[in-house]
């Protein structure tokens, strides 16, 4: 799972199929919730805010 902002957006996808061999789910953060699960503060590879959850 990746959580990251625009500008890392591709970096997260190719990290993730060549983690896992398949596609990952990507969805916009503003529009999911989850009960108990809260986003980070930032992007997993810079201090951007984070706008998509890779799954």
């Amino acid at each position: 799972m990746y959580v990251v902002c625009n500008e890392h957006l591709e970096l997260a996808i190719e990290e993730f199929v060549e983690t896992y061999g398949q596609s990952p789910d990507v969805y916009e953060l503003d529009k999911v919730s989850f009960t108990d699960w809260a986003s980070p503060k930032s992007c997993e590879y810079c201090s951007n805010p984070p706008r998509f959850l890779v799954v």
